[in-house]
């Protein structure tokens, strides 16, 4: 009897992705209304209350209030939808279709099945930002070429988050965790600089907001749009890339530890 041999990881990861894009293919509202969100956040708040603020300042420039805000929602768009798909989705795979533990039974390991889910929450976020992009860029929101350098700067975002919330959802029990994750992203939705900047607060509470990764994520898309790069990009750059590689890590140990040991 013969052995069927491992997959590569990047044959395994497109076995698994191409699983995800024939599972999700008729549930593409899902796409929609995923990128529909931050597009009505833009047109009532960046447009709407824009009309009532001048100005606001980055890095030293002044920029509109809704080309301030726009990018924000950039990142915005990509936290949330890596969120969902390595949260919720995971979780019913993991627990309940014991999808991962059938897996395992093919030539596929963990490192596979945390490569792919990974990528794929990404893939979903990325998603949301490139067409939230082309919306921006209709509306004349963004400023200057480093713009199009925002989108790997989404995925980046949707990497880290994918990786870390896919980490913290091998942690939960019941469906009753996932109150944890809405305590976890609001507030970091609301504190994170996107609706006007961290110059607001004072003292400790500045330094917590710009310690959160959903704000290093928003200021990253925000210099990259509106043209203002400097070291502090690079500071989010790595900040972001170091989360997502250590929760990857945390994913395959947790598998690891779940279905094999």
């Amino acid at each position: 009897m013969t052995t069927a041999a491992p997959l590569t990881p990047l044959r395994a990861l497109g076995v698994l992705v191409a699983r995800n894009v024939v599972v999700y293919r008729r549930a593409w509202k899902l796409f929609l209304t995923g990128f529909l969100e931050p597009v009505f956040y833009l047109l009532s708040i960046g447009v709407g209350v824009g009309a009532l603020v001048d100005v606001l300042e980055v890095n030293g420039r002044e920029v509109p209030y809704a080309e301030f805000v726009a990018p924000a929602l950039l990142a915005v768009s990509a936290f949330n939808g890596a969120l969902l798909d390595s949260t919720y989705s995971v979780y019913f795979r993991l627990r309940y279709e014991r999808l991962y533990e059938q897996m395992l039974a093919t030539p596929l390991t963990t490192a596979d099945i945390a490569r792919s889910e990974i990528v794929w929450s990404q893939l979903r976020g990325g998603t949301y930002s490139a067409m939230f992009l082309v919306v921006m860029a209709a509306l004349g929101l963004t400023g200057s070429w480093t713009a199009m350098l925002a989108l790997p700067a989404a995925l980046l975002i949707g990497f880290s988050f994918s990786a870390v919330c896919m980490a913290l959802t091998t942690y939960m029990r019941s469906w009753q965790d996932f109150d944890k994750i809405t305590l976890l992203q609001l507030p970091l939705f609301l504190f994170s600089g996107t609706f006007f900047p961290v110059t607001a607060y004072d003292g400790v509470l500045r330094w917590a907001v710009e310690a959160t990764p959903l704000y290093r994520g928003v200021v990253l898309c925000r210099e990259l749009v509106t043209g203002e790069v400097g070291w502090g990009s690079a500071v989010s750059v790595v900040y972001l890339l170091l989360m997502g590689l250590a929760g990857a890590v945390v994913v395959r140990r947790r598998l690891d530890a779940l279905l094999v040991t």
